[in-house]
């Protein structure tokens, strides 16, 4: 009796070490959104279906495969048209924020992104404040200098912590909603973008009324 063609497997395909790699990493955020960074890479190798030793021919320790994961998940995601956006004063101030935020939302506020954030608050790991560091030097600190010259200001110092804190309100603010959707399941509301530009609307209206005390 003739073996159907449609019976026979065909040969399992091997990946190129690059695939191979990728492949890893993508697990990687997964497991650590699901288990946090206490998950065992022995864990992580079993749902692959590869052994512990190949994982660590690609990434030689635990360290290294965070590392990369968050390499992965939060600086390759930062788009350097965001400041070039924020700074484009042909727009007005609200347009440029809307679409800023809008932009930075749909590459952050994932499931993985915001897991992955607090698993890694959560253990004090360094990899957080590194994060923080770079989204207020890029973007915050920018937007508190659009914000100078929205009001009218004409100051030369370095942007204060006051001006930092008032911008930090608005950007933890929607970061929150990220959170209530991604780690409390809890109700939110389905229009994120009404959301948001509700919010910076509202945060540009206080900022002038305030903008002396700043």
């Amino acid at each position: 009796m003739s073996t159907k063609e449609s019976d026979v497997k065909a040969p399992r395909k091997r990946l190129s070490a690059e695939n191979r790699e990728q492949k890893i990493l993508e697990e990687a955020i997964k497991f650590f959104a699901e288990k946090g960074f206490s998950g065992q890479t022995r864990e992580l190798a079993s749902r692959l279906g590869i052994s512990q030793p190949l994982l660590y021919r690609y990434f030689p320790t635990k360290r290294d495969l965070i590392e990369n994961v968050f390499e992965e998940v939060y600086m390759n995601r930062v788009n350097p048209e965001w400041l070039t956006t924020i700074k484009n004063r042909e727009r007005s101030l609200e347009d440029r924020l809307i679409e800023f935020y809008r932009s930075y939302a749909e590459a952050t506020y994932r499931y993985e992104w915001i897991r992955v954030y607090m698993f890694s608050a959560l253990m004090g790991e360094e990899l957080n404040r590194r994060y923080i560091n770079l989204v207020e030097k890029e973007l915050l600190t920018p937007i508190c200098l659009e914000l100078r010259a929205y009001c009218g200001l004409t100051r030369d110092e370095p942007v204060s912590q006051a001006e930092l804190d008032h911008i930090w309100v608005l950007h933890g603010g929607l970061f929150y909603y990220a959170i209530r959707k991604h780690i409390y399941h809890g109700p939110v509301s389905e229009d994120f973008s009404t959301v948001m530009s509700s919010a910076v609307t509202a945060m540009l209206r206080g900022t002038k009324v305030i903008s002396g005390k700043l």
